[in-house]
């Protein structure tokens, strides 16, 4: 059985590989496929398509380590901060010090974004501004992940996607939170039901007196602080040369700083600023592909061209 959340990807190389009498057999689920032209024997999993090294893979997947890769090499980033678990924090002392942690929330009055060191979607991120907060945030990620990573919050003013191949821009395209216009009648609660928005992540990032307050009209509300796609936001094709051109300058030092062929890298800008957000080696467009199907088809197939190259 295809896992649906990678109907996409999975249609895509099956349908390549049709197209070029390559052999595929789709194992565990979805989660791995074995392609076979020949000779040639790839592999594919998760959204892995097999042109990264381990050493690349790992470094774009582990956001501490990744942070601090683009730092030795001069590309402006978001810092992050690991700390460990119980499990793995022996090897290191100090890597779970609650109080360094603290610090970290002290020198930054804006607050925290807290999230596991690895993983995507956004899955188990938090925004923090307390030291309740900060440690029921680092309690409910170590239950479930071995890590965590700390960052500053920083207002992000505009997110962008590079998908990058190669030092070659497939697909550039920006993040758009969901947003409300108030009307002077309804609760922020209401307008976002309204809107189909799920009421579990607006109550991780409103109290019940926000959601219940009726904002005046004409005021734009921002539903999410988080650019995830997962999380509600919407993709959009980047269309300004000049924006473009500089986020895949900045994507592309980022890829050649980790040595990576294929993945898609986030850039935002704050303060005026583009930086480096975060990387991922497996490149997982599923939600763009509901909008832009042809486009995500185009790129998956250059990346397979790459592999059986």
């Amino acid at each position: 059985m295809v896992l649906i959340s990678q109907r996409i990807f999975l249609e895509t190389i099956k349908k390549y590989c049709l197209a070029r009498a390559i052999t595929v057999e789709v194992r565990s689920g979805g989660w791995l496929v074995i392609m076979t032209k020949g000779s040639q024997r790839r592999l594919s999993i998760g959204y892995d398509i097999g042109l990264n090294s381990a050493v690349a893979h790992q470094v774009a997947n582990d956001k501490s380590a990744c942070a601090e890769v683009l730092a030795s090499a001069g590309v402006s980033a978001i810092p992050h901060t690991l700390f460990l678990g119980a499990k793995l924090s022996k090897h290191i002392p100090g890597s779970d010090s609650l109080e360094v942690m603290r610090l970290l929330l002290d020198a930054h009055p804006q607050g925290l974004v807290v999230k596991p060191n690895e993983g995507t979607s956004g899955e188990l991120v938090f925004r923090v501004t307390t030291r309740t907060q900060l440690e029921t945030a680092v309690a409910r990620i170590l239950a479930a992940h071995p890590s965590l990573a700390i960052s500053p919050y920083v207002a992000i003013e505009d997110e962008v996607r590079v998908v990058l191949l190669d030092a070659r821009a497939l697909i550039v395209y920006g993040k758009t939170r969901p947003m409300v216009v108030a009307d002077g009648i309804h609760s922020l609660r209401a307008l976002a039901q309204a809107t189909g928005n799920q009421l579990k992540t607006l109550t991780e990032d409103f109290d019940a007196a926000a959601l219940d307050a009726i904002p005046p009209a004409g005021e734009r509300l921002l539903l999410n602080w988080r650019h995830n796609l997962d999380a509600g936001a919407e993709p959009v094709l980047l269309t300004d040369a000049a924006t473009r051109n500089a986020c895949i300058a900045l994507a592309t030092m980022a890829a050649q700083a980790v040595g990576i062929r294929f993945a898609s890298i986030d850039v935002v800008r704050a303060d005026g600023a583009w930086k480096v957000l975060e990387m991922n080696s497996g490149v997982k467009m599923e939600a763009l592909g509901r909008h832009h199907p042809a486009l995500v088809e185009a790129a998956y197939s250059a990346a397979l061209d790459a592999v059986f190259a």
